[in-house]
């Protein structure tokens, strides 16, 4: 997945993503009413943006609105130009700021301890 979704967009796809992948349009409008109080124009303009951007397929009849890219992958994507951007494409910068400047529970150390000995264990 190469695309830029901007928090707007985000927001439509995470009622699609809670969902299961399939809403239609109107009720992505309810939804997004009652969460950021946008009307209907202002949802349906975003949905448009992300048909447009390929993060959406309109499905007829009724404007049923299917996601065409996972939660996994924006976050993936999001993640990769996080690391570009400020830590020089350096996933060891990056984990280097953000272990030197957390406040993780033993928990969240021992677990993720438990993934970075899974990945050792994996052929590169």
């Amino acid at each position: 997945m190469e695309m830029k979704l901007f928090d707007s967009e985000l927001k439509v796809m995470d009622a699609l993503w809670k969902a299961g992948g399939d809403l239609p349009a109107g009720q992505i409008a309810k939804i997004l009413k009652e969460e950021t109080g946008w009307n209907r124009n202002t949802t349906y303009t975003v949905i448009k943006k992300c048909i447009a951007k390929g993060a959406v397929e309109r499905r007829d009849p009724k404007f049923i609105c299917h996601a065409l890219v996972t939660r996994k992958q924006v976050q993936n994507y999001e993640t990769g130009e996080l690391i570009d951007k400020m830590f020089d494409g350096s996933k060891q910068k990056f984990f280097a700021a953000f272990l030197s400047d957390s406040d993780l529970t033993s928990e969240e150390v021992m677990q993720l301890k438990e993934m970075i000995s899974g990945l050792s264990g994996r052929e590169l």
